[in-house]
């Protein structure tokens, strides 16, 4: 997908109005193009006013694929199944109306951003990240990368944070909830108040962290395959059956 076209997508993320909607799952073709790990054909998301589960499903086994270490952080990449929502970024601790919150699934193997827990049960938490593992990150639009989106930048004790906040200067997000990638399936449930009716889109991109620790500090570098095709959210989280 080209750097226009991504802008575009970002303008209808962050300024288009939702609608009302009969569907609640989104339906992708495959494309030959897209690696099979990363092929999304299907997502949904659904809730019992306490806890919401979200669901991807890729055309090739999930999770399969992972990035190459590169030996530090700087310039580092991570993969990624992402939901971006229409939740008010505050519902999970963020700066309210800050940008898309979404809920990623990422594997990365050169640096630990979730400080809290011990993925790989090595008894380190310190060394995890090459796993996959989940966050709630704040999108924005930035030129500058790739993608045409960054994990948003913030000012470390001077923005409104999760208290499980990684501690880095992203608006990012570990709180230790454990995706599940089974077959062909992404899935993780989440603690989350009103989110039924919310729109939802599902996306898998890859993600680079600036190679001089600049920001933006950690782009959306390419966008894999959109759901949707356009980020026009038009799945729904709908009560759990």
């Amino acid at each position: 997908m080209k750097h226009s076209s991504l802008v575009v997508l970002v303008v209808l993320a962050i300024g288009a109005i939702p609608v009302a909607s009969a569907a609640h799952e989104i339906k992708a073709a495959r494309k030959a193009t897209v690696a099979p790990a990363f092929d999304v054909t299907r997502a949904e998301a659904n809730t019992d006013g306490r806890l919401a589960t979200f669901i991807m499903e890729v055309a090739g086994t999930a999770g399969s694929v992972k990035p190459k270490p590169i030996g530090k952080l700087q310039g580092a990449k991570a993969d990624a199944y992402v939901w971006p929502t229409r939740l008010n970024p505050a519902v999970v601790g963020f700066a309210p109306a800050s940008g898309i919150l979404a809920l990623a699934i990422t594997a990365h193997p050169d640096f630990d951003d979730t400080p809290l827990f011990d993925e790989n049960g090595d008894g380190d938490p310190a060394n995890d990240g090459a796993g996959w593992h989940s966050h709630w990150v704040v999108l924005a639009e930035d030129k500058a990368c790739g993608g045409g989106l960054k994990v948003r930048d913030v000012a470390p004790g001077q923005e409104v944070m999760p208290d499980t906040a990684a501690g880095l200067p992203l608006a990012l997000d570990s709180p230790g909830m454990s995706p599940i990638l089974k077959g062909s399936t992404v899935r993780i449930t989440v603690p989350v108040k009103g989110a039924e009716n919310i729109a939802f889109d599902a996306v898998t991109a890859e993600l680079q962290v600036n190679a001089q620790g600049k920001t933006p500090l950690l782009c959306v570098s390419g966008v894999r395959k959109v759901a949707s095709g356009n980020l026009s959210f038009p799945g729904r989280i709908i009560p759990k059956p």
